[in-house]
């Protein structure tokens, strides 16, 4: 690797890989598929957040999510896959790793290819559900809307070098703040480590025309996460999230880029903690401070968040 990016040295980050060791885990008969995950938190809790990452993306992109959330007892998994080619293996596969994990239900913080394949997770086990709730961030229902889906049967004959490119050429080249700056390097030295097979085999889960059927998620608690300042998506690709779950809760921040989980970690907390507070004295809770019931008084909102039910208001994406 080239550099280091400056979020990769800083004191929370090296505390995060010095503390938490990176677990591989081989679920499937091919041995070359071994998922890797950071597992934080009491592991008494047997429905925690997964975090999954985008196409770009390694478990430890969501270490500020680990960090911050596990001081208030939640159990939080960062994921990364191996290289599944289709929807249905990826899912059989991910199935088996949360088997393996012995976890009841999960809920799952999904961004941006992480959050689509987890729409897929719980439409194909809707017959014996496993997703308690889901967190949508920057993420969509179709594929199709993506360039590339015309020439994804020819992802797997690419070099690394090449989808590297085509990854990085989402990645803005704007001015902006310091800490999406930091963020985009955080990616760009994270998406170096990543092999021809997983980059092609993400790619091909990303571009491959497939789409989500939002009723079946219907009664599946959601909260969409996502920011107003330019990112990968277009406003079309958002506004057809919405109108899938119309009764999703809306958290909005302001800014944050493409990754919000690393540019705005406190703020995508604050909301990662909204949600899962519905779940609070329930044996779905992903905290172990909160898998019996508290008491009213002690339960104070924190902060001032953009936060409302989609039913009241519409957000237009400018």
């Amino acid at each position: 690797m080239s550099y280091l990016s400056d979020l990769s040295q800083t004191n929370e980050y090296l505390s995060f890989r010095s503390s938490i060791p990176l677990r591989k885990i081989d679920v499937d008969s091919d041995d070359t598929k071994t998922w890797k995950i950071f597992d934080s938190g009491p592991k008494s809790v047997s429905c925690p957040l997964i975090c999954l990452p985008p196409v770009s993306g390694t478990a430890d992109i969501f270490y500020k999510q680990i960090m911050g959330l596990t001081t208030r007892g939640i159990r939080v998994i960062g994921v990364e896959p191996p290289p599944y080619w289709n929807l249905k293996e990826w899912c059989d596969g991910f199935k088996r790793l949360i088997d393996y994990l012995e976890l009841d239900k999960i809920h799952i913080f999904g961004a941006s290819l992480g959050g689509f394949l987890a729409q897929k997770f719980t439409e194909i086990t809707k017959n014996c559900p496993r997703v308690a709730s889901l967190i949508l961030c920057n993420t969509f229902t179709d594929t199709t809307v993506f360039e590339y889906h015309d020439s994804v049967a020819l992802f797997w004959l690419l070099p690394s070098l090449v989808l590297k490119r085509m990854l990085m050429g989402n990645f803005t080249c704007e001015k902006v703040d310091k800490r999406i700056a930091e963020s985009i390097d955080f990616m760009v030295e994270r998406l170096e480590t990543l092999t021809q097979s997983e980059l092609a085999s993400r790619l091909t889960l990303n571009c491959t025309p497939s789409y989500v059927q939002p009723q079946i998620l219907g009664d599946i608690p959601i909260t969409i996460m996502d920011v107003w300042d330019d990112g990968a998506l277009s406003s079309r690709v958002r506004e057809d999230l919405y109108k899938s779950y119309p009764h999703a809760k809306l958290a909005h921040l302001k800014s944050g880029g493409n990754f919000p989980y690393l540019s705005r970690s406190d703020e995508v907390n604050l909301h990662l903690l909204i949600h899962l507070r519905q779940f609070d004295g329930t044996d779905l809770s992903a905290s172990y401070l909160n898998l019996h019931k508290i008491s009213p008084q002690n339960q104070t909102e924190e902060g001032t968040v953009s936060y409302f039910n989609q039913k009241d208001k519409f957000v237009k994406i400018l």
